[in-house]
């Protein structure tokens, strides 16, 4: 009797701990957030996380660019949402804001490991590059013998006994030069740089002198080779890697739809053109890492700053959403001319120019002035009816583009329908988009008729979104 009572509460306590086990299970996958395609799309963005460089994700001449910006945007076109791109400068925080569920995934020039595949899945690759030795040659480089340059250099790993190798913080770099070390029995000192510094601040530093050594990937280190000419990038310290892109384990269903995507597109040549724009076109990264208009952290968007600031005053807003304006008008192209007739950097018509005072709308600060005057008009005429600055703006920006009785006969649509007239997303913007139909451009509240106002919308959301852009480069 004793004995099967003693079976009987052994069979409780395992049964017990097994249900506990579930249980915990359970709790735990509650707490994780999945993120599905269908999540995503509710939400209307892929949220990204990328990094400070001038290959992956930056600004040039007022226009957002980079290899992962383009590609993402294209799967998230193909999605139909927009992209929000997060930076983040430092690898080891990309990987715990991802693992923390900040971000749907890490869109960067992620070099594949095992370590790294143990707590995240990878994409399939877009490229393969061998990391390779950033060092100087001799500053008379130019008038030695190519021998005598070889001499001066590292160029096999025993080389590297005793020497200090500076490595971008979080990188795959350090565990390569660590193994380099074992197989080769020497000692390679390893310092973790600033967590501020990228891997181009680093090659900077060996152009410049302040340190001797780094590593880099063999894509980013030929086009700074380019920029650099007194570099030495020759001696490779790895095989080929795959290069991808990371995503949650949780995540299988967005990996599934992202490596179907990538190995469809990376037959195009669309593809191998913008692969080529970032990676091959050496002169083109020259020139844009020497123009004072690429904005990678601080810097100009565009010659016209100082008038845009001056006039972002006259109506109380951020210059950096009316320099977001005037590229959206007109590429900072002063010349530019639309077919309307409107003239300059804020696309002014001659009547609306006139009325303000202005009798050179070529001229950047008239024609910058009178955009600045009109807003403020637009701004004072929605004040009463959209008393949220915020939104405000967004009504002023629509009024701009078509004028403001269309977007009157949309708000009053929204009053009619029981949406929220003074909200523009989702409430004034539908029924904007909705005055296209007949029963909506008939209707006894609309005043100005017919409107196919997709244009218009699209205006209002492009210069929101390169503004919040502009506002991750420029503090």
């Amino acid at each position: 009797m004793k004995l099967r009572q003693i079976k009987l509460n052994l069979f409780y306590v395992s049964f017990l701990f097994l249900f506990s086990l579930i249980l915990n299970s359970c709790i735990t996958e509650e707490k994780i957030k999945f993120h599905t395609i269908e999540e995503i799309k509710n939400r209307g963005k892929l949220v990204a996380i990328t990094g400070y460089n001038n290959y992956s994700y930056f600004i040039f001449k007022g226009k957002t660019m980079g290899f992962e910006y383009e590609l993402l945007k294209k799967f998230a076109d193909k999605l139909g949402v927009d992209v929000e791109f997060k930076l983040e400068k430092n690898i080891d925080e990309m990987f715990s804001n991802l693992e923390e569920n900040n971000a749907d995934l890490i869109a960067y020039n992620l070099t594949v490991t095992n370590e790294r595949k143990h707590n995240f899945d990878f994409t399939n690759h877009f490229n393969t590059t061998s990391q390779v030795l950033v060092q100087r040659k001799p500053k008379n480089w130019r008038r030695l013998s190519f021998d005598k340059i070889n001499d001066s250099l590292v160029k096999s790993p025993y080389q590297l006994n005793n020497k200090i190798v500076y490595v971008r913080k979080g990188s795959s770099y350090s565990k390569r030069l660590e193994n380099l070390a074992e197989e080769n029995g020497i000692n390679i000192i390893i310092l973790q740089a600033n967590d501020t510094l990228s891997t181009e601040d680093l090659i900077e530093q060996v152009a410049n002198g302040v340190i001797d050594f780094t590593i880099a990937d063999e894509n980013v280190a030929n086009l700074n080779k380019e920029y650099f000419t007194i570099l030495d990038i020759d001696t490779k310290i790895s095989l080929p890697q795959r290069i991808a892109w990371a995503v949650n384990k949780n995540s299988s269903e967005l990996l599934n739809q992202l490596n179907k995507w990538i190995d469809g597109f990376k037959k195009t040549m669309e593809f191998q053109v913008i692969y080529e724009r970032y990676y091959k076109h050496k002169m083109y990264y020259k020139n844009r890492r020497q123009s004072k208009f690429l904005l990678k952290e601080g810097g100009v968007i565009s010659q016209y700053d100082n008038i845009i600031k001056k006039y972002s005053k006259l109506i109380d807003w951020d210059w950096r959403l009316l320099a977001s304006i005037v590229y959206q008008e007109s590429k900072f192209v002063n010349e530019d001319t639309s077919w309307a007739g409107a003239v300059g950097l804020m696309q002014i018509l001659p009547e609306t120019g006139a009325a303000y005072g202005a009798n050179d709308l070529l001229d950047p600060e008239q024609n910058i002035q009178v955009g600045a005057k009109y807003l403020k008009w637009l701004d004072d005429f929605w004040k009463k009816k959209v008393k949220d600055k915020d939104e405000r703006v967004k009504f002023v920006l629509a009024s701009y583009n078509l004028g403001y009785g269309h977007i009157e006969d949309a708000r009053k649509l929204a009053i009619k329908y029981d949406a929220d007239s003074s909200k523009w997303q989702n409430n004034v913007e539908t029924f904007l988009m909705k005055k296209s139909s007949k029963k909506y451009y008939n209707d006894e509240v609309v005043r100005n008729g017919f409107c196919k106002c997709i244009e218009t919308i699209k205006f209002v959301k492009d210069i929101m979104q390169r503004y919040d852009r502009y506002k991750q480069f420029i503090k």
